[in-house]
């Protein structure tokens, strides 16, 4: 079977930056539903599109393609006392967003300096370039209710 809209596609992956240093071994296989779900990154939709279990891929990622540019103005310096005693370099949380009606945005403390904290609302991979190194491991037609719902469900995937 080849991969195409509404089917539920196992991947064998790692990820690399540009100089080859490795991101993420791909412990686990990434299985989503392919067809605009938003399950994994639009460009690598269009890698996989048509192709059959089996096929095996190199698909460099710009930054826009993959957590987007470098934002320095996501970079925020805060008051120490607006934060618990416990805080650690790397530490993440949840800013609320105006409006608060959605996830909020996440941020990870870079440096902790004598009154002031600084945070940082890029993603960690903000800004690089990446290599998805991938092989199709499965392809089969999802089910009614996952392309209802536009996630897999089942063993490795979203249970209700």
């Amino acid at each position: 079977m080849q991969v195409a809209k509404d089917t539920v596609v196992t991947l064998e992956y790692r990820v690399t930056d540009s100089d080859g240093e490795l991101i993420d071994e791909g412990k686990e296989p990434l299985i989503y539903l392919h067809g605009g779900y938003d399950g994994i990154f639009p460009r690598i939709e269009e890698e996989l599109q048509g192709k059959e279990v089996g096929g095996v891929f190199d698909i460099k990622l710009q930054p826009e393609d993959a957590f987007g540019d470098y934002d320095a103005e996501l970079v925020k310096i805060e008051d120490r006392n607006l934060f618990p005693d416990n805080i650690e370099v790397g530490l993440q949380f949840e800013r609320a967003t105006e409006g608060g009606d959605d996830d909020g945005e996440l941020y990870t403390i870079t440096d902790i300096a004598d009154d002031k904290v600084v945070v940082d609302g890029n993603h960690p991979l903000a800004g690089m370039s990446l290599v998805f190194s991938c092989t199709i491991v499965a392809v089969r037609a999802a089910s009614q209710d996952e392309i209802g719902h536009g996630h897999v469900h089942g063993d490795a995937g979203h249970h209700h």
